[in-house]
């Protein structure tokens, strides 16, 4: 878990969704597929821009890349987030097995602040900050959710995670990175991908909040076919 985060909003609005239909939870970590494209994605295929590959996270030489389309207001973006990314973080990416790109997806018709938040974490992205600024959204989605206007709530964000608030304020002022998300987004539809979380590894394109184990099975199978044979 992320040092320092303030997680009782998140767990609270879980506790909520649980108690209002307990099978949600196991649902939503257990619903969608594994589809095939034609044959492995290019980052220029998976990416809207071709200056902007993603938020990366995770060597360079890694044998498996995995990209994550998401949505910061999407509930179940949030419980994979919180149940299942950890893991993959301490066990996958930091062990070189796996690079994580991160990319936005938001979905407006059900989700009105979602791009808000893309932009604000890409304004922490601009001072090297995204991930803590992924992180704090997150964490915090039921509270800033719940609200008439998250502004001022992101912009104590940045403030948590050490960002020249100064910055981030011309920064979301200006709108400076909200073509760079409508590409994405674009790039998004492109692929079919029109809900969230999705996850395209290699050539498969797999939906919804899946548990640990799921991709822990797919990484370690790419990785033996990718490893070099001696």
């Amino acid at each position: 878990m992320a040092q320092g985060m303030n997680l009782k909003p998140f767990y609270w609005g879980l506790g909520v969704v649980a108690l209002g239909g307990g099978a949600w939870i196991w649902t939503s970590m257990n619903r969608g597929g594994v589809e095939m494209y034609a044959e492995p994605l290019a980052v220029s295929e998976t990416s809207g821009a071709a200056s902007f590959p993603g938020y990366v996270k995770g060597s360079d030489a890694a044998l498996v890349e995995v990209n994550e389309y998401a949505d910061f207001q999407c509930p179940a973006c949030a419980l994979f987030w919180t149940l299942t990314f950890h893991d993959i973080e301490e066990r996958l990416i930091r062990t070189g097995q796996v690079r994580w790109r991160f990319h936005d997806r938001p979905i407006d018709g059900s989700h009105r602040f979602a791009r808000m938040a893309a932009h604000a974490a890409a304004c922490g992205d601009e001072q090297g900050a995204f991930w803590p600024m992924h992180d704090q959204l997150f964490a915090n989605q039921a509270a800033w959710s719940a609200e008439r206007n998250p502004e001022r709530t992101f912009r104590g964000y940045a403030r948590a995670v050490g960002l020249d608030v100064a910055r981030y304020d011309d920064c979301m002022q200006t709108g400076r990175f909200r073509a760079r998300i409508q590409a994405e987004v674009e790039a998004a539809d492109n692929l079919g991908i029109t809900s969230t979380p999705t996850f395209v590894i290699g050539r498969m394109r797999i939906s919804g909040a899946q548990p640990y184990d799921q991709f822990k099975r797919l990484i370690d199978s790419l990785s033996a076919k990718a490893a070099p044979s001696r």
